[in-house]
């Protein structure tokens, strides 16, 4: 595990990791969400929240989420650099509630909210912000065997397969805080 900002592509020091690396949002298990280039400067400082609609096929997963700042390419980086700002996870059993956890229904949609870690970011004209969402974050958080067992248990693991609805009907979004300028 990494402290503080990288760049977020894999390597022969990033954990589990074959070549040929790349990109982690080239991963096909990693959902991608970007800004086009940003036309003016925008700054966060705050609490994030991400508001999702998800269903899954199984009775429990985990949602990951992590904000990054995308730099365009320069001399120094080509591909541009993408800069982890902050992340949050929720286990989807604990949606409602941490002291009592329920199963999810397979294949109902659930509206949830994966708290992100306070953040404060100046976001240049021409960066990109990004969102990329994960089943998993191993081994920066613990697996979950997305089979309903009880915490720790992995008598039965499973892959889970989870669809994010982005609808107008279900509309998952995530919630910056923003300042406005001249502050």
């Amino acid at each position: 595990m990494y402290g503080g900002a990288y760049d977020q592509r894999t390597g022969p020091q990033t954990f589990g990791a074959k070549p040929p690396y790349g990109p982690l949002a080239a991963r096909p298990d990693v959902l991608v969400f970007h800004t086009p280039p940003l036309p003016e400067d925008l700054e966060i400082a705050g609490p994030l929240e991400l508001r999702l609609w998800v269903a899954s096929d199984g009775p429990d997963a985990d949602i990951h989420a992590k904000l990054i700042d995308f730099y365009p390419p320069s001399e120094d980086y080509p591909e541009g650099f993408a800069m982890n700002l902050c992340e949050g996870l929720l286990r989807l059993r604990y949606r409602d509630s941490w002291e009592a956890p329920t199963l999810l229904e397979p294949g109902r949609p659930y509206a949830v909210t994966v708290a992100m870690f306070p953040c404060a970011n100046l976001f240049k004209r021409g960066h990109r912000l990004r969102l990329d969402l994960a089943g998993s974050n191993f081994p920066h958080f613990d697996i979950n065997p997305n089979s309903g067992e009880p915490e720790g248990a992995m008598e039965h693991p499973r892959r889970a397969t989870t669809t994010i609805f982005v609808d107008s009907a279900r509309p998952s979004h995530l919630v910056l805080p923003v300042i406005p300028k001249g502050m």
